[in-house]
């Protein structure tokens, strides 16, 4: 969820005319499935105000016709959303944090992250092959990802399976899944899956040692780069991996750092409320720190082990395809 300042809501404003919060939203059904439940949300905190939806279409609900990795665009889900905020036609939008772009427009924050669902991708196969596991596909079976950081991943575990763009919004791609005989599976965000009540198309869950997620479920589309989290014991566990194109060259590390959450913080009057784009006033300062410079110890030493040679490689063979 991000806002230009202009969103935060307090009690003290309702009254008989009840002010009314515009939140900008993709116009796709899992779009609006998803600002449908912040908003719920949002009404139990502040039962005296009005939310009223407003949906828009982006450049990437536009153009379906290309791989996403080779627009070009960046803020390819987000921007008319961001241009809309900057001109006051809505005070806050919500986004999959994955669209965002790694650095917010100047005057943005992220106020809100909703409570990580699964973080994982899901296999979807064709009727034909219902039981099936990547694994155990045919030879040459054509498997279906928008997404270059997927395709690098699942190509080196899984050498005997082809990979291959498939665009649109979730309905399209199941219906060109089930109606077209062009593919045998397809990888969509476990997630999406889940919210749009499509649990049971689910026909394998890919865990970290088989697909990586992208960085805030974050990160663009043209890069092969992801990572996985877990939080144990007080420690915050970090992997994260970038690929060649076709799997073949990869590298991964795992780095960890001590996380302290105490009680609830306020930031004091001489602290910079923001932190990576994100405003969170009741997670410790120090927490949040400890976080962002373990992001930067694991991209540091991926950078020094070789990493910018396989994104530079990767990213010269993507543009010239």
């Amino acid at each position: 969820m991000s806002g230009n300042g202009n969103g935060a809501a307090t009690a003290e404003e309702n009254g008989p005319n009840m002010r009314v919060i515009r939140v900008g939203t993709r116009k796709s059904q899992l779009a609006r499935i998803q600002t449908d439940s912040v908003v719920a949300m949002l009404k139990a905190f502040y039962p005296g105000l009005q939310f009223e939806i407003v949906a828009m279409s982006t450049t990437g609900d536009k153009i379906l016709d290309t791989a996403l990795s080779k627009i070009g665009e960046k803020s390819l889900f987000t921007k008319e959303l961001e241009h809309a905020l900057e001109k006051n036609e809505v005070d806050l939008v919500v986004h999959s944090l994955k669209d965002l772009p790694t650095v917010l427009p100047p005057g943005f924050t992220i106020g809100a992250i909703c409570k990580r669902e699964n973080p994982y991708d899901a296999v979807v196969f064709h009727p034909k092959f219902v039981g099936k596991t990547l694994e155990t596909l045919p030879e040459k079976s054509v498997v279906g990802t928008s997404s270059l950081r997927r395709a690098a991943q699942l190509q080196r575990k899984f050498p005997h399976l082809e990979f291959k763009s498939i665009r649109g919004n979730l309905n399209t791609r199941l219906r060109k899944l089930d109606e077209l005989q062009e593919f045998s599976a397809i990888i969509l965000a476990a997630a999406g899956l889940q919210r749009m009540g499509w649990q049971h198309r689910m026909g394998q869950i890919l865990h970290p040692e088989e697909c990586m997620y992208a960085v805030g479920q974050e990160g663009g589309c043209s890069v092969p780069v992801a990572v996985h989290t877990a939080m144990k014991d007080g420690q915050l566990y970090l992997t994260g991996g970038v690929w060649s194109l076709d799997g073949s060259d990869s590298m991964q590390e795992t780095m960890q750092a001590t996380i302290r959450v105490t009680a609830q913080h306020e930031d004091g009057p001489e602290d910079d409320p923001q932190l990576v784009g994100i405003t969170a006033r009741n997670i410790p300062r120090e927490a949040q720190l400890a976080a962002e410079n373990l992001g930067i110890s694991l991209a540091s030493l991926l950078l020094n082990k070789g990493a910018k040679n396989i994104l530079d490689v990767a990213r010269q063979l993507n543009d010239a395809h």
